[in-house]
């Protein structure tokens, strides 16, 4: 809990940033990607001690090829697909496992569990009030549990989104974008019969303008066991505080960002670097 406050703190203190669901970010904007555009974001993640307790493996986890892909079917409504294309393990140590194993040496790989979503933009912002959304989706079983990476189970979630912008810049761009969410994900236990698990969902996140091409991003995010007591295997709570850059340069977003462990069983530091390009209008939405 102590390190939770710390995190919160800092993270206002470098700036209280803020602007959406963009790398290096977790936490989701209310803000939709124009109908008919697809936002497309690549990126590669490297994780320090993360924990896996359902297959007992331990290890430094990189991802490659984190995709994200966002595009809108109306002003309001917006589709994501999110997920990565590999994700491999140096195994550090390996402990009792609760799974079968098909894990030879000391590495693995896997693909990962991929995430489809829609977000919905309920309200505009006023002068008062922040922008209402509604992000709803599920988890898909596209891992293999047998390589002691992914949990290979169907979980939904749904969360509340919240957006308010402070101050612009030439009259139009926003100074600081402050977001924040708050939700449930009903995660299925992968070895109790007839048995989930609902987790609380949170982000608190925020971009900060330091010129018309770099922005100051920093986040806390995760997931929080509801349970009074030890969560299911695979369910545990998990949650990171992350603090990077944007910057803008030949018509893409680079960024990048050191990500910090806030529960026990989340990696203990992490580095992100990635990329994103938003295309012009490639279809026309049905009216």
């Amino acid at each position: 809990m102590n390190r939770f406050i710390i995190c919160l703190v800092l993270l206002f203190a470098t700036s209280i940033v803020a602007f959406a669901q963009q790398r290096p970010l977790l936490t989701d904007d209310v803000d939709i990607t124009p109908p008919g555009s697809l936002e497309i974001s690549v990126g590669v993640d490297f994780f320090q001690n993360a924990k896996f307790p359902l297959s007992g493996i331990n290890g430094d986890l990189t991802r490659v090829g984190d995709i994200r892909l966002r595009t809108g079917f109306a002003p309001n409504v917006e589709l994501q697909i999110e997920g990565t294309i590999q994700n491999y393990v140096a195994i550090n140590s390996l402990g009792p496992s609760a799974i079968p194993l098909s894990v030879t040496g000391n590495s693995t790989n896997d693909f990962d569990d991929y995430t489809v979503s829609a977000k919905v933009k309920l309200r505009n912002e006023t002068r008062l009030l922040p922008a209402l959304g509604l992000k709803f989706g599920y988890q898909m079983p596209n891992t293999d549990q047998a390589r002691g990476i992914g949990t290979n189970q169907i979980n939904i979630f749904t969360k509340v989104l919240l957006q308010k912008k402070f101050g612009t810049v030439r009259g139009r761009t926003p100074k600081f974008n402050l977001m924040g969410n708050l939700g449930l994900q009903i995660m299925t236990a992968p070895i109790e019969r007839f048995t989930q698990n609902d987790l609380m969902l949170y982000g608190l996140a925020g971009i900060y303008r330091l010129t018309d091409n770099v922005n100051i991003a920093s986040e806390v995010n995760g997931r929080v066991n509801t349970r009074g007591g030890t969560a299911p295997l695979g369910t545990e709570s998990l949650g990171q505080f992350r603090i990077g850059t944007q910057v803008r340069a030949s018509g893409l977003r680079f960024d990048a960002a050191a990500a910090f462990g806030l529960t026990k069983f989340s990696p203990r530091t992490g580095v992100i670097f990635g990329v994103t390009y938003q295309t012009p209008n490639i279809f026309t939405p049905a009216k």
